[in-house]
């Protein structure tokens, strides 16, 4: 950490916001949030600040599997985990000495200056919605919108090529597989995301998961 880095009113606010805040916002989040507070303070100076206390090391930067940069609070060591449908994100302790390494052959030639590891799947709010009540009183998985499991046929394309594909692929590349049209692409995309078939580890790019995987037997 800089102990030598000035600390001026502008980020003792932002410090303090993102302290209060104890989730991990966006630049533009957090300049929302601020500038009710404090109106004249302008989106360029919260992301320049932003950038100064992460190098500091006072804050961290979260760049998490492509998606717009967030900020954590607490800049001590631990990982994260976030949701795939609404993006949400938690701290989570770090595996402490099961924490994977490299030895010093495997590291070609780079000096290792940290690590990240990703956990990412459904948080509790939207796997509750993601459920819905049976006549027995049981809750099952289900579409929000449908208020089913079951796939159409065009649903079965796209998650059979998803099955397919040894990597995560976007939209384009699941028109060219499956010969449907990229809107019919992102509509069944959003379909099978909301019956947790279908995840997204990186921005516009989607594989099945294990319960997709079952669903097609």
């Amino acid at each position: 950490m800089n102990k030598y880095l000035r600390m001026t009113h502008q980020r003792e606010i932002i410090i303090s916001e993102l302290n209060r805040s104890k989730t991990h916002p966006t630049a533009d989040e957090l300049y929302e949030r601020i500038k009710k507070k404090f109106p004249r303070i302008s989106l360029a100076t919260v992301y320049r600040n932003l950038e100064i206390l992460s190098e500091a090391g006072f804050i961290k930067k979260l760049e998490i599997s492509g998606r717009q940069k967030r900020f954590d609070w607490d800049p001590g060591e631990h990982d994260h985990v976030f949701c795939t449908k609404c993006q949400r994100v938690d701290n989570i302790s770090p595996p402490g000495d099961t924490a994977p390494h490299l030895e010093p052959t495997q590291e070609k030639g780079y000096r290792i200056t940290g690590r990240r590891i990703e956990f990412f799947g459904l948080c509790p709010k939207c796997q509750q919605q993601l459920e819905v009540p049976t006549k027995t009183g049981e809750r099952t998985m289900a579409c929000t919108s449908c208020g089913t499991t079951a796939l159409s046929d065009t649903q079965r394309q796209v998650l059979e090529a998803l099955a397919q594909s040894p990597d995560a692929c976007g939209s384009k590349e699941l028109a060219a597989t499956t010969g449907l049209e990229a809107k019919q692409i992102s509509c069944q995309i959003t379909a099978l995301k909301n019956k947790g078939y279908v995840s997204s580890p990186a921005r516009c790019k989607y594989e099945i998961t294990a319960q997709g995987k079952d669903m097609l037997g």
